[in-house]
């Protein structure tokens, strides 16, 4: 006879699986927490989806969803390929520390070296300009409600933001990749679940009808280019990349594989759900009434009678600002890093933090439009930097290097097809074609 008191309990039984599981799960978050691919292909996607994404549906209004659909996939293939081509070129580099300037220096000597700053330069100061001046913005409204017109005017309310903002997300970027990887973690999680919620409240709204209707005009599709191919611009933080994955050639790839395929993910899900929602009329109605996010977010929630859908949004627009402000300053903290080594001088954090942060400051508290209005060239200049500029240096090293370990697929025809695709997309602003929402 067995004796009750030596069979174990069903509920201690139960308890102790669950106990298990329990441990296994806070083991397994706790891995993908210090695992450093996934932060980088995190910061990949951070640096790639800003607050432009919500907007994109406008851009293909007049292209439908087969036609957006292609595009995306098109532009996240050509540019993952020349993301790998970095990574590529970054083998025969030195030292595994250096910034994408010394390696267009050791290729085309001096004027790689100056046409590579120069238009990274340009481009993240740009950018990080707008972005701190949209930073400001957004802080500004939360700092109404403690400072009252009396004590600080609107115009010093905003600048107080914008210099706040700066600081306060500033201090992670100096700190190091490893400050921005920690946040960028903590904010995409907050990202992708407000993501989540305004496609549940979309996708059971879409009807088939609105997703295979066809262009308005063929042409929209070539001027919609040059706005979705910025879309996936991570290429400003390779340098960073390589330096954090110790220029381990599988890791690179596993995150920019991934790192990638998240944001193509994102855009394919958010052009499905508004394109689905929303028709070709209702789509041309919001161009001509108000083209912006907010006229696009006022049809959706209308169509779903959600008021919560429009602050949504508005905190998915801020998450994904910060995310890209913070891809964006590692970008130029890297780039200066890299000059300031080239010129034989310290760089001290410090150093970096003013040379990174002061010249967008300035602009943004008292010249905004003159670097915003660099903005409209973006294009040209993310399409010399992430498409010209690692095409030509892996030309040069397959010469140079024949035996290197590691070859991005396609071999010199995937070059060739990729620089003629880089040509067209820097001719395309120059044609007469239909403007398009960007």
């Amino acid at each position: 006879m067995v004796d009750k008191k030596t069979i174990p309990h069903k509920n201690t039984i139960t308890s102790k699986k669950i106990y298990i599981k329990m441990t296994a799960l806070f083991i397994g978050l706790g891995y993908l927490m210090k695992n450093k691919i996934l932060g980088s292909a995190l910061m990949i996607a951070g640096t790639t989806i800003g607050a432009g994404m919500l907007a994109m549906p406008l851009t293909s209004a007049g292209i439908g969803f087969g036609a957006t659909l292609l595009l995306l996939f098109g532009l996240w293939l050509l540019l993952t390929y020349t993301g790998l081509l970095f990574m590529e070129v970054y083998q025969t580099a030195k030292r595994p520390d250096v910034g994408v300037a010394t390696l267009a220096e050791q290729y085309f000597g001096m004027p790689g070296r100056i046409a590579a700053t120069a238009s990274l330069l340009i481009l993240l100061y740009a950018l990080l300009a707008a972005y701190i001046t949209g930073g400001g913005s957004l802080l500004s409204g939360l700092l109404a409600g403690v400072f009252d017109a009396e004590t600080l005017s609107e115009s010093g309310r905003l600048q107080l933001s914008v210099i706040f903002f700066t600081i306060m997300l500033g201090a992670f970027v100096i700190i190091g990749i490893k400050g921005v990887d920690g946040l960028t973690r903590l904010l995409f999680i907050g990202k992708i679940a407000a993501f989540i919620f305004v496609l549940l409240m979309l996708i059971p709204n879409v009807q088939l009808k609105n997703l295979v209707e066809s262009p308005i005009d063929n042409r929209l599709i070539v001027a919609a280019v040059p706005i979705f191919f910025t879309s996936f611009g991570f290429h400003v933080i390779m340098a960073s990349i390589n330096t954090y994955l110790d220029a381990d050639i599988r890791r690179i790839r596993i995150a920019i594989l991934i790192g990638t395929a998240i944001p193509l993910t994102a855009y394919v899900l958010w052009q499905l759900a508004t394109h689905g929602v929303l028709s070709q009329g209702e789509f041309v109605q919001i161009l001509q009434s108000d083209p912006s996010l907010n006229g696009l977010v006022n049809a959706t929630r209308q169509i779903t009678g959600s008021v919560f859908l429009g602050e949504i949004v508005r905190l998915f627009s801020g998450l994904a600002l910060i995310t890209s402000f913070l891809g964006v300053a590692l970008g130029i903290v890297e780039c200066v890093g890299d000059l300031l080594k080239r010129v034989r001088l310290p760089a001290s954090r410090p150093l970096l933090a003013v040379l990174t942060f002061v010249p967008p400051l300035i602009f943004a508290l008292f010249y905004p439009n003159g670097f915003i209005a660099a903005l409209g060239y973006a294009g040209l200049l993310f399409a010399f930097y992430g498409l010209i500029l690692p095409i030509g240096m892996a030309w040069r090293a397959r010469q140079l290097h024949p035996d290197l370990p590691y070859r991005v697929a396609g071999g010199n025809i995937a070059l060739i097809i990729s620089l003629i695709m880089g040509i067209i997309i820097m001719v395309i602003p120059f044609l007469d074609l239909p403007k398009v929402v960007g």
